[in-house]
């Protein structure tokens, strides 16, 4: 099942704003940042197109740190195999809010507005990952249509799953990528854009709660999971 979708209002929250720059919980910004930041959060959205698509694939097998998809996909991760030896599909995905923000990020800086071609290129990161979240909300209706439940999303570049496997995750898209497409070195064009893989299995099995970070020694990893 192949599913391509603009109907997304990628809502933007503020606070997640300043905490991607820096302010946390307890720190308000300056006055003159959280004027700025209201300002594109009010008229950034003509910028943002949001856009996704997925495919469900039954899993055929895992061995070891392998994972073998209908359709000849492989993928290579110790994570990745761990999550999905317990499930029986896996949804493969993209999303992207398109270039234009990210255009209009680079000009500013280029024009030496630097404070706010930062607010803005945070706005667009903090937009991309409210769509990728309303791609993993559609995942789970259908999932939970079936009396399934989905895992947490991972990407690739996340633990040990190597950036290279961005491959093989639109090897298994196919053509409907969402106009995201990658560059020599496996970087998403356009660059605000996710790629990634839920897993879906029986809800007993718990795969909703899989967190690799539980068990990893890394403490100080950026994109660590609070457990």
């Amino acid at each position: 099942m192949l599913i391509t979708s603009t109907d997304i209002d990628a809502e933007i929250d503020k606070r997640q704003i300043c905490n991607y720059l820096g302010y946390c919980a307890e720190c308000e910004p300056p006055a003159r940042i959280s004027s700025l930041i209201d300002e594109y959060v009010e008229n950034v959205h003509h910028l943002i197109d949001p856009v996704h698509s997925y495919i469900i694939k039954d899993i055929e097998r895992v061995e070891n740190s392998y994972v073998f998809l209908e359709g000849s996909i492989v993928l290579k991760s110790r994570v990745i195999a761990r999550l999905l030896e317990r499930c029986c599909q896996a949804a493969v995905m993209v999303a992207t809010i398109g270039n234009q923000l990210e255009e209009m990020a680079c000009q500013l800086a280029e024009d030496g507005l630097m404070v706010q071609s930062a607010v803005l290129d945070t706005i667009g990161s903090d937009a991309v990952e409210r769509v990728a979240d309303f791609v993993q909300g559609r995942i789970g209706e259908v999932a939970s249509a079936q009396g399934l439940c989905v895992s947490p999303r991972f990407s690739p570049g996340y633990c040990d799953w190597n950036i290279t496997q961005q491959k093989k995750v639109f090897q298994a898209i196919g053509r409907n990528t969402a106009g995201v497409s990658l560059t020599e070195d496996c970087l998403m064009v356009p660059r605000k854009s996710i790629s990634g893989i839920i897993g879906i299995g029986r809800c007993h099995d718990s795969i909703e709660h899989y967190n690799p970070c539980k068990t990893c020694r890394k403490h100080d990893c950026q994109s660590r999971r609070v457990a």
